[in-house]
């Protein structure tokens, strides 16, 4: 019996990509799953895919309604935080200062949002499992804010991890993933970028969110690791 039969478990984010994936894999194994994204027609389709799960649309930015949010749905054993929009890219000499800010919203303070709104209702034996990127490890050139993001989010977990024991903190690494992150690119440019990486990692391939959602549940699974982040990239920081 799966350990995560019966358990509440909220994925923020959970209407696409990763999110999407991780909800999925979580309701297979008989979780009870919660999704939210600020898209009321995401939510929607995204219920479709998961049988007797509950959805809301809310702005995760916005920390009163994310506080709103866990104050109406009650005890939770495990959060997932994947929500993120299309990444911002580009030279650093280009950077809008201002539009890197707001870039932080949703993908770092959101996640702080949703941390200390839960907390008061996670299990003691429960935990949050929240998301960076290899960015933060091996950043190409054009992903300043991006790099800056991840690299924030590790420490953060580490430090979260000791203040909010004993339930866990742990993060998820993903490298090239084939999701609407990068939708911001053409067509072209996306497919050419994708073969470009995949020709050089070790594992011969661009990730699905199939991929990297397994390692999600692993933390949820695993009751003895904590301040931790584990890399799933196909080997794309070795080359």
């Amino acid at each position: 019996m799966s350990k995560l039969r019966g358990k509440r478990v909220v994925v923020l984010g959970g209407t696409a990509g990763i999110g999407l994936a991780v909800a999925e894999k979580v309701a297979d194994e008989g979780a009870r799953v919660i999704v939210a994204s600020s898209r009321e027609a995401r939510v929607k389709e995204a219920l479709a895919k998961l049988p007797g799960a509950e959805g809301r649309a809310i702005d995760l930015r916005d920390e009163r309604a994310v506080r709103a949010f866990f104050d109406a749905i009650g005890a939770v054993d495990h959060l997932v935080y994947t929500a993120g929009e299309e990444l911002l890219l580009g030279p650093f000499a280009e950077l809008d200062l201002a539009q890197a800010r707001a870039f932080w919203d949703l993908r770092y303070w959101g996640a702080l949002a949703a941390v200390k709104a839960a907390r008061p209702h996670l299990a003691r034996d429960g935990s949050i499992v929240l998301t960076s990127g290899t960015a933060g490890r091996r950043p190409p050139p054009g992903f300043v804010i991006g790099a800056g993001i991840c690299g924030a989010m590790e420490a953060t977990a580490r430090a979260l991890a000791v203040e909010l024991a004993p339930v866990r903190v742990n993060v998820v690494t993903p490298g090239f993933v084939d999701t609407g992150l990068w939708s911001n690119l053409s067509e072209v440019a996306r497919t050419r970028m994708f073969a470009d990486a995949a020709a050089k990692l070790p594992v011969g391939r661009i990730g699905t969110a199939a991929d990297v959602a397994e390692h999600y549940l692993a933390f949820l699974r695993g009751g003895y690791a904590t301040g931790q982040s584990i890399v799933v990239d196909g080997g794309g920081v070795l080359v």
